[in-house]
C-alpha cells in the first residue's frame, strides 16, 4: 500500500517538543492549508484544511529551533489515525500527518546557501570538501541563487 501526504501551509501554533523515555524528539503542531476556487455560482470562495502534524527525531529539533506560528512549510509524510476515549468515556477519532521530509519556505532567517530542506533519512553531511580550483585574487560578483519554477496557478496557492 501507499500512504504518502504533500501540504503546504503556515503553522497554526508553536511546536510543542517532548522527549520519549528512548531520548527521541517528539515535535507536535497544526498545519493551516487554503484552497482558493470558483464555486459554481462564478464567485470566489476560500476552503481552509487544518492538520495536526508530528515531527520525530531530528526534524523535530530542526523545525522546534527554526519553525514559528505562521511558518511557511512544506511537509511530506504518512496519514496516520488517531483513537482515544474523551473524558465523558466517548470514543473519539481524528487524521493527523506524521512528517518524513520538510521544507521550509519562508524567506526570512533562512540561509540561502542551502535550500531550507530537512530530510530525516539523508546522511549527515559534517565533512569539508575544498576546492577543486584556487580561489581568485579578486572576488567574483555574488551569484542569486536559482529558484526551481513550480508550474502552479496563481488561484491554487493557499495564502
Amino acid at each position: 500500500m501507499f500512504n504518502k501526504v504533500i501540504i503546504v501551509g503556515n503553522l497554526t501554533r508553536d511546536l510543542e517538543l517532548r522527549y520519549a523515555p528512548s531520548g527521541t524528539a517528539i515535535g507536535n503542531t497544526g498545519i493551516a492549508s487554503t484552497r482558493k476556487f470558483k464555486g459554481g455560482d462564478g464567485q470566489m470562495k476560500e476552503e481552509v484544511l487544518f492538520v495536526d502534524i508530528t515531527f520525530f527525531g531530528r526534524t523535530a529539533e530542526v523545525a522546534n529551533q527554526y519553525l514559528r506560528k505562521g511558518s511557511k512549510v512544506l511537509v511530506e509524510g504518512r496519514l496516520k489515525l488517531d483513537n482515544w476515549t474523551d473524558q465523558n468515556g466517548g470514543k473519539r477519532s481524528k487524521h493527523s500527518v506524521t512528517v518524513d521530509n520538510m521544507t521550509m519556505l519562508d524567506s526570512k532567517g533562512s540561509n540561502p546557501s542551502d535550500g531550507g530542506g530537512y530530510n530525516q533519512n539523508a546522511a549527515p553531511t559534517n565533512s569539508y570538501t575544498p576546492p577543486s580550483q584556487p580561489a581568485p585574487s579578486t572576488p567574483a560578483p555574488k551569484q542569486e541563487q536559482s529558484i526551481p519554477e513550480i508550474d502552479i496557478n496563481d488561484d491554487e496557492i493557499p495564502f
